[in-house]
């Protein structure tokens, strides 16, 4: 008898299981909302969750299947989002109603990195973006482009060293010694003594992004799960790393800013007042400047300034060696400009080289580094043009891959084409058409140190050397499902060659 029992509650818990995993799973359908067909469990992300395809593909596929929606129902797992498609309202979100749209819903443990500038809450974001945007001002960054010089310098021997014991190299990992010492330079006044201590650096970083963790799923699961638990994405050896370094440079400075007027002198003139208050919301509890919020803040510095530039240096020296009669172009352009200002690369001359920002532009189009943006609603929102409501705290999405790749607005998108990015042809554009670093108040508080970073090594790169595919270089390239940005499957490997100068 007990077998018989036994026998008839195994079909009743697998229903009751799948009815949990699919509870949700009428949301869009019941406010017309169209959409894919999700899978149980897995919602529509599944190749994402099983780590067979990176999150900003799966998003562009789902971009792609609806061509005539503004916006389209989906699920992370069993969390109904939505998808926006129409320009008009990405801009409503990221700018027009931004006050409704500040958070990017991504909720874990505010405490140790959870306090970092990128992740923060609306009004902790506020208070704390509006000091650190000085650091970013054209005369912060000509302060700093002395260090990038040097570092360069550095990295140009380097290569020239390592030029003359082979021909085909692994170009990320090549470009990340580079920017793991600027980075480190012109943030902390850090200087690496050794190629093994970048390489140590660089391993340890690295985790961050590709380690396969789950804890993104689990959010999307059981939302407000992680935070409740008081769990952090992040493993406690990147914490203790920026804990170190943190008390590191402080001990250098004696707790005072330098004068260097880098990353850290910043936070330490934030230390000394103790506390960032928001001047919008005089309600809105002050952010208290621990030890912890500024290990917070060098991390997020870090990693972005090292993993992004270098992945975008990476795709960009790919279509360059794919299409030599742009290289070659771009190169004119630099010998050019550098003739004119005596042989010197200077903060200036790269702002003359508008071919060169070009070709950085149209990289970026073709490989948007994070995807997709995200934002959490915060209030019950009228999505313009639509009938629908969005019900408070729902998730919106913007693939900006789907975008750039959408031939409403660029012709011939697998094409690498820099003119896109003519001034005539921009201005054609819709101002959303383009997202490599989000829009709005929210947008890449780096970006301008991230470009001067990533152009100044390319010209100084270009000057010396010529690029070249190897017998090894992917012609379609695939995209590493693990990782939380976009960046080439198995790498990109191009051969790299003194440049021939004429007679």
């Amino acid at each position: 008898m007990s077998a018989l029992y036994f026998l008839a509650a195994v079909p009743v818990l697998a229903y009751a299981i799948y009815y949990y995993f699919t509870r949700t799973f009428n949301y869009w359908k019941s406010r017309n909302v169209p959409g894919p067909e999700p899978t149980a469990f897995f919602g529509n992300i599944k190749e994402s969750v099983v780590r067979t395809k990176n999150i900003g593909i799966v998003m562009h596929d789902i971009y792609k299947a609806f061509p005539n929606e503004k916006v389209v129902g989906m699920f992370r797992m069993t969390s109904p989002c939505l998808l926006i498609r129409d320009l008009d309202i990405v801009k409503h979100v990221m700018i027009k109603d931004f006050e409704a749209f500040s958070d990017r819903g991504v909720e874990f443990s505010k405490e140790g990195l959870g306090q970092n500038l990128f992740h923060a809450d609306g009004e902790t974001w506020t208070a704390l973006r509006n000091r650190f945007t000085p650091i970013f001002t054209t005369g912060k960054l000509k302060n700093m482009f002395y260090l990038l010089n040097e570092g360069g310098d550095s990295f140009i021997e380097y290569v020239s060293t390592e030029c003359q014991k082979k021909q085909e190299f692994d170009i990320q990992p090549l470009l990340q010694t580079y920017t793991v010492s600027t980075i480190s330079a012109c943030a902390f006044g850090i200087s690496y003594d050794s190629l093994d201590d970048k390489l140590e650096t660089l391993k340890l970083v690295d985790k961050v992004f590709s380690s396969p963790s789950y804890a993104f799923e689990l959010d999307m699961m059981y939302p407000g799960l992680l935070k409740a638990l008081n769990l952090s994405l992040f493993p406690s050896s990147i914490q203790k790393f920026f804990d170190n370094l943190v008390k590191t440079v402080i001990a250098q400075r004696n707790g005072k800013p330098s004068g260097r007027h880098d990353f850290m002198d910043l936070i330490l003139a934030l230390r000394e007042i103790g506390e960032v208050t928001n001047a919008k919301h005089d309600s809105a509890k002050p952010v208290e400047i621990t030890p912890e919020v500024m290990a917070a803040q060098a991390f997020v510095f870090y990693a972005g300034g090292y993993e992004t530039s270098a992945t975008t240096m990476t795709f960009m020296l790919y279509q360059l060696a794919m299409n030599p009669d742009i290289q070659n172009k771009l190169r004119a352009e630099i010998d050019e400009v550098i003739q004119a200002n005596n042989g010197q690369v200077t903060y200036e001359s790269i702002k003359e080289m508008k071919y060169l920002n070009k070709v950085f532009d149209e990289t970026l189009r073709m490989y948007s580094i994070v995807e997709p943006l995200q934002r959490k609603v915060a209030r019950d929102y009228q999505v313009p043009g639509t009938n629908l409501t969005l019900e408070k705290d729902t998730i919106v999405l913007i693939s900006p891959r789907g975008i750039h790749y959408d031939e409403k607005y660029y012709d011939n998108p697998e094409q690498f084409n820099p003119d896109r990015f003519n001034p005539e042809e921009v201005g054609k554009r819709h101002p959303c058409a383009y997202l490599p670093f989000g829009l709005g108040q929210r947008n890449c508080i780096g970006l301008r140190f991230g470009k001067l970073q990533s152009q100044l090594c390319i010209v100084k790169f270009l000057s010396k050397f010529q690029v070249e595919p190897s017998k090894n270089t992917a012609r379609k390239l695939e995209f590493e499902p693990c990782r939380t940005i976009i960046g080439p499957k198995g790498g990109i490997r191009l051969n790299i060659a003194p440049r021939k100068l004429k007679a």
